[in-house]
């Protein structure tokens, strides 16, 4: 809800999607070909700040939007930089942990354009409502069948989001958390409830996709953008800037 709510709240809203777009798959492209940590690191930090300051999205909602992401990236970086160690004896031995120079070096290089490339989809997904997308994605020639699961998925986030605060509303009016014992009993049945009525709403729009026998895919009317081609003429200059700021090191 926060995502779809900025998607449409924000400044870059009669932006066209194609510029947004372009910008976005640069800022992937950057990070990807960034030569060191700190490249990436500035690519990312650019592309928060394009995100904030252009669009106008408040860096409370973007550090909502990115926290869980954030907390794996955190815990790859982890895993990839610690080790366990075993002593080389023969006698069995309690493990140690170790932390290799080379393992600490690609943790943060791998992790710092994970980084730059998370805040380019942030970026992207911050301000662009999900009908924008799909026009985006059908001039680009992507087949009609992802496009309708693309849409199915999402609307099954909302119908989950929706079964969840209804039956937890009705649970709370029955004082069905008054205690941990009955917290828990009543945390179970919402799981199960919430797992039937998904099932449930599943089949309906399975139902309705083949009553259309695989034909006459899902239509959107796409907004009319009067000034796309400067939006895209100014995404490809900053996209441009971008990758010449990032990749600088690599041509030198």
């Amino acid at each position: 809800m926060l995502i779809e709510h900025w998607a449409y709240a924000n400044r870059w809203r009669g932006v066209s999607p194609a510029a947004k777009g372009l910008w976005a798959l640069a800022g992937l492209a950057a990070a990807q070909g960034a030569a060191t940590p700190g490249r990436a690191l500035g690519c990312a930090a650019a592309l928060a700040a394009v995100c904030l300051l252009g669009a106008g999205v408040p860096w409370r909602a973007y550090l909502r939007a990115a926290w869980a992401p954030l907390g794996f990236l955190a815990l790859s970086a982890a895993s990839m930089a610690v080790s366990l160690g075993w002593g080389g004896h023969a006698l069995p031995t309690l493990p140690t942990l170790q932390w290799p120079p080379e393992a600490l070096a690609l943790a943060a290089h791998t992790s710092a354009r994970a980084l730059a490339s998370l805040a380019a989809l942030l970026g992207l997904v911050l301000t662009t409502p999900l009908p924008d997308l799909m026009a985006l994605l059908r001039r680009l020639r992507v087949p009609d069948l992802l496009l309708e699961l693309m849409v199915l998925c999402h609307r099954l986030l909302f119908v989950a989001l929706a079964l969840f605060h209804e039956a937890s509303r009705a649970q709370r009016a029955r004082l069905g958390y008054a205690s941990r014992a009955q917290a828990v009993r009543s945390i179970a049945l919402l799981l199960g409830h919430q797992a039937v009525q998904l099932w449930q709403r599943a089949r309906v729009l399975q139902a309705s996709a083949e009553a259309r026998c695989g034909g006459a895919g899902l239509r959107f009317l796409p907004p009319v953008y009067p000034h796309a081609r400067r939006d895209v003429g100014l995404a490809a200059l900053a996209s441009l800037g971008l990758l010449v700021g990032t990749w600088g090191v690599a041509w030198t």
